[in-house]
């Protein structure tokens, strides 16, 4: 199985295992990946999902090139457009997806971390959009997110190089958002998921659309979707636990409702 899932106290651990091939994405990954998505979108027992890839070498260290060399220019635009599909999937998920980056991420690794919510990397990892060395430029969404996570001439220098950047320079530039000691990548965003999984999940839904939408408005049109989204939030139960909860100096038990 290239794609291994782990549900422990309401999260899920999505591992991408192809070792041999430093876990490199192919059709039977992606596969793998949207099956993934499909259970934590529907299973209200996942309330976030963590992402990394088998081994101490890499997250994902690209896309498999046997599989890229045999393109067409139309089966080219229909394999960019089936990992854009998946990962756009994995981006909208609505729960909180965390990529535990535990080594190489280049090419579709990196646009993997960059479709999830939050980004931990150990500090021996590289990151990078080397796809100008085969010819091509990124085709799951690289071009478009990286952009809008570190800014357009960052974006350009990384692309256009194609020269990977260490987890340091990722951290400085505002890549990853955080960087451990190698090794400890997934406990690291084990740590972070179970202290948002302790959170309101309806809050936390209605947060991320809140800064996931807003990106695209204009400010006011932004300010009009948070109050509205604070609005739906004050009609929820959960509310209601969590200001009873600390106004009774207690842990509040939130329900999702």
């Amino acid at each position: 199985m290239t794609v291994r899932q782990e549900l422990a106290d309401r999260i899920l651990v999505v591992t991408i295992d192809r070792q041999e091939k430093l876990n490199a994405l192919n059709a039977e990954v992606i596969d793998g990946l949207e099956a993934a998505i499909d259970r934590a979108r529907s299973d209200a027992e996942v309330g976030a999902v963590i992402v990394t890839g088998a081994g101490p070498k890499a997250f994902v260290a690209g896309a498999d090139i046997a599989e890229l060399a045999k393109m067409t220019p139309v089966s080219g635009r229909l394999h960019a457009r089936r990992g854009q599909s998946v990962f756009s999937r994995l981006e909208s998920l609505g729960k909180p997806v965390i990529a535990a980056i535990n080594g190489f991420a280049l090419g579709g690794g990196c646009e993997l971390a960059l479709a999830c919510t939050i980004r931990v990397a150990s500090e021996n990892a590289k990151l990078g959009q080397p796809e100008v060395k085969l010819g091509i430029l990124p085709g799951y969404g690289g071009s478009q997110r990286l952009a809008r996570i570190v800014g357009e001439g960052r974006a350009m220098e990384i692309c256009l190089t194609g020269e990977p950047i260490t987890a340091a320079e990722a951290y400085r530039i505002g890549l990853v958002n955080r960087v451990v000691p190698a090794g400890e990548a997934l406990a690291a965003a084990r740590e972070i998921a179970a202290k948002i999984v302790a959170q309101a999940p309806l809050a936390v839904a209605f947060t991320m659309d809140a800064i996931h939408h807003g990106l695209d408005l204009p400010l006011d049109d932004g300010l009009e979707l948070e109050a509205t989204l604070f609005g739906v939030c004050a009609s929820t139960a959960d509310m209601r636990e969590g200001m009873a909860a600390f106004l009774e100096k207690r842990p509040p038990r939130f329900e999702g409702k």
